[in-house]
């Protein structure tokens, strides 16, 4: 059994700033050629294809893009190539596609009619000699190393980065490219903050939430995935807005919640909902804002599109101490493999 510091889900995710700041380096003429492309064509709309951790990045993808391009950006679902033999008509759109290994079967079977329909196909990727990067018209390479661990970490922050570098070339938007090239450094410092608090509630817990919003959605489904594949505890992500509708219901006196705010539009609902969180006495666990009655987990102040990579960042190194705590080997979740292959 590894314990905390020992596994190799810390050591990788203790990685995350160098992966960062080579990623930055390295993809600077490529990103900024593809992102000129971009504005050239103009697309029509953006369609993103992703499985596991990287789906959950390409939702962190469809906030960013649509609130900087104004493109309506949508999910593929990959078993409309692989299995039902759909054939959208997509010219005039960029197929978004994000995978560590680029090999998984369904993944390439959408890329592949994607293309055959007319989009311009650009793949986020952690193996630049994968048959996806092989397929795709362009590729950013997530040069996020080897990653051994089942669970993602560096690779999950390499795509949210390469996802800023992209949209931010993309927009010409100086203000957030200036914003990315601080984040090595933010990630080493919230790398060292210290969310221990959350782990004795978190220990004996059963079933939770993870709230976020906004640009933090992607990062709440990211942060529940976590807790069910190294911690073996059930974990749901909402958005703040639509845990009201219904799944409220469930929140009561010992309930635990996770919740991550960002600081820009969406953090006053945040806060709000997570007073009526704390009135019906449920335990909330909380990134960004203080709260009265909740547990506060320290965070780094940076731009409200990079926070929250710095909040996954920070709930990795705790997660690495949880899982052991419960009685998990965060290296080895049962019935997992590192690379799913479905079709």
């Amino acid at each position: 059994m590894t314990m905390g510091t020992d596994s190799r889900m810390f050591s990788e995710a203790a990685q995350a700033p160098n992966v960062v700041r080579g990623q930055l380096e390295n993809n600077a003429v490529n990103v900024r050629r593809i992102g000129a492309l971009l504005r050239e064509i103009s697309p029509r709309a953006v369609v993103t294809c992703a499985r596991g951790s990287s789906d959950h990045a390409a939702t962190f993808a469809k906030y960013l893009i649509e609130s900087h391009t104004k493109l309506l950006t949508t999910s593929a679902a990959p078993s409309m190539s692989s299995l039902y033999d759909a054939q959208p008509d997509l010219r005039g759109v960029v197929f978004l596609v994000i995978s560590q290994s680029g090999k998984s079967p369904d993944l390439l079977a959408s890329a592949e009619n994607a293309k055959r329909n007319g989009a311009c196909v650009i793949a986020l990727c952690n193996s630049p000699a994968s048959p996806l990067a092989q397929l795709a018209h362009h590729t950013i390479p997530l040069s996020a190393g080897p990653e051994t661990s089942v669970a993602a970490t560096k690779s999950y922050i390499a795509s949210l980065s390469a996802i800023v570098h992209l949209v931010a070339c993309w927009t010409s938007d100086q203000s957030l490219i200036n914003s990315l090239m601080h984040a090595p450094e933010q990630l080493e410092q919230a790398w060292q903050l210290d969310w221990s608090a959350a782990v004795p509630i978190l220990q004996r817990a059963n079933n939770l939430f993870v709230v976020g919003r906004g640009y933090g959605l992607g990062v709440a489904q990211e942060a529940a995935l976590k807790f069910k594949e190294t911690c073996g505890l059930h974990a749901e992500a909402f958005s703040a807005a639509e845990v009201k509708h219904g799944p409220m219901a469930l929140v009561g006196r010992g309930f635990p919640v996770l919740m991550l705010s960002q600081n820009d539009e969406s953090r006053s609902g945040v806060e709000k909902l997570a007073a009526d969180f704390v009135a019906r006495g449920a335990d909330v666990l909380i990134a960004g804002p203080r709260v009265t009655g909740s547990i506060p987990l320290p965070t780094v102040a940076a731009h409200a599109v990079i926070e929250p990579l710095l909040m996954v960042q920070s709930f990795y190194r705790m997660i690495a101490s949880l899982a052991p705590a419960r009685g998990f080997d965060p290296d080895r979740p049962p019935h997992l493999n590192k690379v799913t292959e479905t079709l």
